[in-house]
């Protein structure tokens, strides 16, 4: 999720929670005010009454059924409401309703007193909450007035109390319903979608102003990143900065561009000192290819010279001189090859190197790779062949084939290293619609688990560093080089093995081909 995503949707949801807040501070307001309404009225109503009779405990006890009928008249015009006579403990003694409550019902007293406190103006609420006995609750806006007996006058206890009980509306009528939705409902959802609209619209602004700078930076970090820091492809990247402001984005692109500044002295450096690598490394190469080339033919020349004519190893005089040729032979040998090897290296990791490619049959060219390592693997009782598929279209591929013939080759040539008499070396090749697949496994010792990681790192050495087949250790750069090849040519290099099953080096390459070829094969 973007900042800018997030913050959208912070802003949404706190303008929907406020508008939500506000339609509830309304809503609480509206029942406080509606509470206060009722209170006054009720207490208004029993001021009259209260005022016109002081007689009203002597009248319920000389008539109480025409005292009760009495009740109901004077709440006739009062809708939802109930009036009560009450003794100074509660108890209700006659009551406008038509429920008969149990004799001896007593309503909680402590409501009735505060509410006469209001009415008499000796306290400071506004309205108060009491029991509703025809309802059975206590959630019911009240009114109560003291009331004394006509004969006893003692204004300091009262002798009873006037209650009235203004019932909550259970279920409105369908009308009523209607103005309710009508006046709340609606209201408030338009009230809703407008806070909502207004925030959204407010949020978008407020959002694309503070976070431009910071999807500018962000886009000039993703341009530098693909095009990296090379002369050649960018050679201004400060230019693909936004202008750098007073708030924290602007430091941040500030030091976003001394950092940059830093890094492209850094990365020129780095080149230099990388290039300088190479050239020696190739320099080197170079120089030490021709006296080791020297070096092997003068070794074998007298190896040559010091065999006996008969063939055999006899005991004449220079067994000891001739063994030490042959050693020196093949580290001399060794030597050159590690020379090649890391004057490859140099040569394919320059950025200037450019593949040669061409459409070429894979299949002829593992052909020709596996007749040069013919006669080695007669010598070493190594069978190798080429897989064809049958029936199966020419593999078809743009590769460079000089570089592709070295990566196959030095597969072939570690495989023959570590494979023993009586194995088997299988190359084969085939394309799909965009990919070329050539595999080169054996039946040799395997590679160990361990090591399987590490294969492709340079001068890296399994534990099995001599081969049993040659006697000759690795230097760790065939397998880097097979691997680097792979990648100029925008592929992979795999290699799957278990411990005396042998191993398998699968090659992926694009096949880069604009038409396909003809197929040539017969």
């Amino acid at each position: 999720m973007t900042v800018r995503l997030k913050l959208a949707l912070t802003v949404v949801a706190t303008g929907l929670l406020t508008a939500l807040g506000v339609i509830a501070a309304v809503l609480y307001a509206f029942e406080r005010f509606e509470h206060e309404t009722t209170f006054q009225r009720a207490n208004a109503f029993l001021a009259r009454v209260t005022a016109s009779y002081d007689d009203l405990l002597d009248q319920q006890q000389r008539q109480p059924e025409e005292f009760r009928a009495w009740l109901r008249g004077l709440v006739l015009y009062e809708p939802d409401t109930q009036l009560y006579l009450l003794d100074p403990q509660g108890t209700v003694l006659a009551s406008s309703g038509r429920a008969q409550l149990p004799p001896g019902f007593k309503v909680a007293i402590e409501p009735v007193r505060a509410a006469a406190e209001v009415a008499a103006g000796r306290s400071a609420n506004r309205y108060v909450m009491g029991d509703d006995p025809e309802r059975m609750d206590d959630d019911a806006v009240i009114a109560a007035r003291p009331v004394q007996r006509a004969t006893i006058r003692n204004d300091a206890v009262a002798a009873g109390y006037l209650y009235l009980v203004c019932h909550k509306v259970a279920a409105l009528p369908a009308s009523r319903w209607d103005v309710a939705r009508n006046s709340l409902a609606l209201p408030g959802l338009v009230l809703i979608c407008g806070i909502v609209a207004l925030t959204t619209l407010f949020a978008a602004l407020i959002i694309a102003a503070v976070t431009r700078p910071l999807q500018r930076l962000t886009q000039a970090v993703s341009t530098l990143s693909a095009r990296g820091l090379d002369e050649g492809h960018l050679s201004t990247p400060q230019a693909l900065l936004p202008p750098a402001g007073r708030d924290e984005f602007g430091r941040l692109t500030q030091a976003f561009s001394m950092m940059l500044d830093t890094l492209q002295r850094q990365w020129a450096a780095l080149r230099r000192l990388d290039h300088f690598r190479r050239e020696g490394v190739s320099n080197l190469s170079h120089d030490l290819r021709s006296p080791l080339t020297a070096t092997v033919a003068c070794l074998e020349t007298l190896e040559a010279r010091w065999r006996p004519a008969d063939g055999s190893d006899g005991n004449d005089s220079r067994a000891e001189e001739r063994r030490l040729v042959e050693v020196a032979l093949r580290n001399t040998r060794n030597a050159a090859r590690l020379v090649q090897s890391l004057g490859d290296l140099a040569r394919l990791d320059e950025p200037s190197f450019a593949l040669r490619r061409e459409p070429v049959d894979a299949g002829e060219l593992l052909d020709d790779i596996a007749l040069r390592f013919a006669d080695r693997s007669a010598r070493q009782g190594v069978r190798i062949s080429v897989e064809h598929a049958v029936q199966a279209e020419a593999a078809f591929a743009s590769l460079d084939i000089e570089l592709f013939e070295r990566a196959v080759a030095n597969l072939v040539d570690n495989a023959l290293k570590f494979c023993p008499a009586g194995a088997a070396i299988t190359l084969s090749a085939r394309a799909d619609a965009t990919t070329l697949h050539v595999c080169v496994s054996d039946t040799g010792p395997g590679i160990a688990p361990a090591d399987l990681p590490h294969l492709f790192d340079r001068f890296f050495q399994s534990r099995q560093s001599v081969a049993p087949a040659t006697g000759e250790g690795g230097k760790g750069l065939g397998l880097a080089i097979v691997k680097r090849i792979a990648e100029l040519h925008g592929g992979t290099a795999q290699v799957r093995s278990m411990p005396g099953q042998g191993t398998q080096v699968h090659l992926a390459l694009p096949r880069q081909l604009a038409v396909a070829p003809e197929n040539r094969a017969g």
